[in-house]
C-alpha cells in the first residue's frame, strides 16, 4: 500500500471517532460558536482564552468535554502548555484551530510602529506559535488538522486602515502552505478559512479606531464610515461553525474555504483579475528569460 492511500485511510479513521479540538480564542465570536459546533457533535474541545472562565458555561453544559485554558496567543511557553494539558485530559490532539486575533483600524502611515507590530504578534505569530507547539504532537500520533482563520481580505487585501491585520493574514496563508507540504507526509492536513463579513464583534470593542489622519480621508475615512454604518453583517457565526466541524470531518477537505457569499464573489472577482493581468503582461514577464525576445512590447496605455 502506498503512502497515500495509507494517509487517506487515517485520514478517515481520525474523522470518524470523536476527536479533540483545541480552539483559540474561544470566548466570543467564531471561536464560541465552533466550540459549541463540535460539542454538539459529540466532540471535545480545549477551550482557550486569555480568561477561562468566560467559557464556565460551556463547562457547565457539556461537563468534562470542555476542558478551560488560559492562552495568550503571543506567549510561546503557554502554547505549549496548552497543548500538553489537551494531552494530559484527552490523551490527544486531533484538530487544532487559531481562530484569536483581532484590528485595529488606521492609515498605515500614522499607525504607531508599537501598536503595528503588536496586532501582528497575535494575528501572525500566535499562530506560529500553536502551530509549531502542536507539531510534535500531531506527527507522533500519525495525524490531525490545522485550522487557521484569516478573512476574504488576506487573499485579496486592499482594504484601507488594515495594513497590519492584512499584511499577517497574507502571512499566515504563505506560513500555512508551507506548513501544508511539509506536514502532509505525517498525515496532517491545512485548512485556511477565509471568511466575509459576519456578525460577530470583529469590528466592535476590541477595534481600536483613532482620528483618520489628514490626508486618508477617502479612503481609511471610507472604511470607517463603512464599519459605522454598517447593516447586519450577512454571515451567520453559528452556521459558521457548524459548517467548519462537517468541514473538517470530511476525508478531503479543501485547501482554503471561504465562507460567506460575499466572500465568494470577491474572491472569483479578484483571481479573475489576476489571470486577466497576468495575461495581459505575459510577453513582458517572459522576455526576462534568456532564451526569449526582449525587450516585449508593453501593453497598450489604455490597459490597466
Amino acid at each position: 500500500m502506498d503512502m497515500d492511500t495509507d494517509t487517506n485511510e487515517t485520514r478517515t479513521q481520525q474523522t470518524q471517532k470523536t476527536q479533540t479540538w483545541l480552539i483559540t480564542g474561544s470566548s466570543r465570536g467564531f471561536g464560541r460558536e465552533l466550540a459549541v459546533a463540535a460539542l454538539e457533535a459529540g466532540d471535545r474541545v480545549v477551550a482557550t482564552a486569555r480568561r477561562p472562565e468566560q467559557v464556565g458555561d460551556l463547562v457547565e453544559k457539556y461537563g468534562d468535554r470542555v476542558l478551560p485554558v488560559p492562552l495568550d496567543v503571543t506567549d510561546r511557553t503557554a502554547a505549549v502548555a496548552a497543548v500538553r494539558a489537551a494531552v494530559d485530559r484527552f490523551g490527544r490532539l486531533d484538530v487544532v484551530v487559531n481562530n484569536a486575533g483581532y484590528a485595529n483600524l488606521a492609515a498605515i502611515e500614522s499607525t504607531p510602529e508599537d501598536d503595528f507590530r503588536r496586532q501582528f504578534e497575535t494575528n501572525f505569530w500566535g499562530v506560529y506559535h500553536v502551530s509549531t507547539a502542536a507539531l510534535p504532537v500531531l506527527r507522533a500520533q500519525g495525524g490531525g488538522t490545522i485550522v487557521q482563520f484569516s478573512s476574504v481580505g488576506g487573499r485579496v487585501g486592499a482594504t484601507p486602515g488594515l495594513g497590519s491585520y492584512q499584511a499577517a493574514k497574507f502571512a499566515v496563508d504563505g506560513f500555512t502552505r508551507v506548513l501544508a507540504a511539509e506536514a502532509a507526509p505525517f498525515g496532517i492536513t491545512c485548512l485556511v478559512v477565509e471568511p466575509g463579513g459576519f456578525a460577530t464583534d470583529w469590528a466592535g470593542s476590541s477595534m481600536r479606531i483613532p482620528e483618520v489622519a489628514p490626508g486618508y480621508e477617502p479612503t481609511v475615512g471610507e472604511m470607517v464610515r463603512v464599519l459605522d454604518g454598517a447593516v447586519a453583517a450577512q454571515g451567520d457565526p453559528k452556521r459558521a461553525g457548524e459548517i467548519l466541524v462537517r468541514v473538517v470531518k470530511h476525508p478531503h477537505p479543501p485547501t482554503h474555504l471561504l465562507l460567506g457569499a460575499g466572500a465568494v464573489r470577491m474572491a472569483q472577482d479578484y483571481s479573475r483579475g489576476q489571470i486577466e493581468e497576468a495575461a495581459a503582461w505575459e510577453q513582458v514577464s517572459a522576455s526576462a528569460d534568456f532564451d526569449r525576445d526582449h525587450p516585449a512590447d508593453l501593453p497598450a496605455a489604455d490597459r490597466r
